[in-house]
């Protein structure tokens, strides 16, 4: 049905034309010119290599699926729970995140800081009280640490800045890096790579300063006042004359020598930092192929198992810790997550094992067409958990009793005239 006019106009709405009668919003909040609530790295990290790899790790968890499940009786995962905590890690963890941002925001919150607190915003009751239902949560910064409670930074949506509050350990999922030794720690691997990078950074600049160093030995012995006057005003004429030509050409008496000293230094800084980069990998389960796309499949296996996986583990136990209550727990309810196989398969192979999911029956064809990104079939027996390479089953006993009491009943009426 074709809308008319007059209703078109009446619900008709543009975004710089239907406004107050002063022709902008009204906005009373403090306004920023860049996002308050973003995460930024602290000790200096942001400005060493040390931040792709935390944001390479970061990225790889973010894209592993969290969700609030329901168990049976073994254990085994029956069905999505649709809660608010469900829409926070899937949907919308806040007015100003995705749920995989949201992630993001914790593993490399975690990362850098070695401890970091999941806080829940908005509940429907107060978690002090009793059990709560999670309507929002962020990413805090823990400041303190008292018996039972914690004080912690969070950025308070409602103001527009980050705030210190104290909160109860009960309430909040207290995330402890598990690869704290390794990183986090003042004398592991990736502080002491940080501090030669840093090192590395100072001697850099120094050499790239603009600065000649040069020592000018004059044909005389300076050691009367007038002497080393005399050496200072030629010291000053020589700058005066690199500053002001074209080239930075000067002109010296041919009885003056002058020495250069910004020849680099030979030092094993980069040999060191070299060393010490290949350890941390090692010990991060990290490859170089894995930061720049050309790992195969049994490099990323190695790095999901050993890095990805305890990090989200840590996540998830915490999480399943302290917002699922004992009645929860008593109901099956858990917290899991999914990480998707088939991404890192190449197209040539996923033919093959759509074909032997289906022929042993662990995937349907409607679910191995979702897989590559296509619409589920209408046809019933897409839905099927059978080997479609074999005939049909026979058909059941009482299927089969049915067909033949039909024919029995359709042979008497042909007898009896009634059809």
């Amino acid at each position: 049905m074709e809308i008319s006019i007059g209703s078109r106009l009446k619900h008709a709405w543009n975004a710089f034309l239907n406004r107050d009668p002063t022709g902008y919003y009204r906005i009373s909040e403090n306004g920023y010119s860049y996002r308050p609530d973003r995460f930024r790295l602290s000790r200096g990290n942001e400005r060493s290599i040390v931040t792709s790899v935390y944001n390479r790790i970061a990225l790889d968890c973010s894209a592993i699926s969290i969700q609030h499940v329901r168990l049976d009786e073994s254990g085994r995962f029956i069905e999505k729970i649709d809660s608010g905590l469900n829409n926070c890690l899937g949907s919308s963890a806040n007015i100003d995140q995705t749920g995989r941002s949201f992630l993001q925001d914790v593993v490399l919150s975690m990362l850098d800081e070695g401890c970091v607190a999941i806080v829940p915003v908005d509940t429907d009751i107060d978690p002090e009280n009793a059990s709560f239902k999670i309507e929002s949560i962020r990413t805090g910064k823990i400041l303190e640490w008292y018996p039972s409670h914690i004080r912690v930074r969070v950025y308070n949506e409602r103001i527009g800045r980050k705030e210190d509050i104290v909160l109860p350990k009960s309430a909040v999922a207290i995330i402890e890096n598990p690869l704290y030794a390794v990183i986090n720690e003042p004398n592991s691997t990736m502080q002491r790579l940080i501090r030669k990078l840093n090192l590395l950074d100072i001697i850099d600049e120094q050499t790239s300063s603009g600065k000649l160093d040069l020592i000018i030995q004059l044909p005389y012995v300076i050691k009367t006042e007038t002497r080393r006057r005399q050496a200072e005003e030629r010291r000053s004429d020589i700058e005066r004359q690199l500053a002001g030509s074209k080239y930075g050409i000067a002109y010296t008496d041919g009885t003056e020598r002058i020495t250069q000293l910004n020849r680099p230094v030979e030092n094993n800084l980069m040999n060191q930092i070299e060393y010490l980069t290949s350890m941390l990998y090692s010990q991060l389960g990290i490859t170089q192929g894995i930061l720049d796309g050309s790992a195969d499949e049994k490099t990323m296996l190695n790095y999901y198992n050993r890095t990805t996986e305890p990090i989200i583990s840590a996540i998830v136990d915490e999480m399943k810790r302290k917002f699922l209550s004992k009645t929860a727990r008593t109901q099956r309810q858990s917290i899991l997550f999914f990480r998707d196989p088939f991404k890192l398969v190449p197209v040539a192979e996923l033919s093959e094992i759509a074909d032997k999911f289906t022929r042993n029956e662990i995937m349907t064809s409607n679910e191995i067409r979702q897989v590559i990104g296509m619409k589920p079939s209408k046809d019933p027996r897409a839905d099927e958990l059978r080997n479609k390479n074999l005939s049909e089953p026979a058909k059941s006993n009482e299927a089969t009793a049915a067909i033949e009491q039909n024919k029995i009943n359709y042979g008497k009426e042909n007898q009896n005239g009634e059809i």
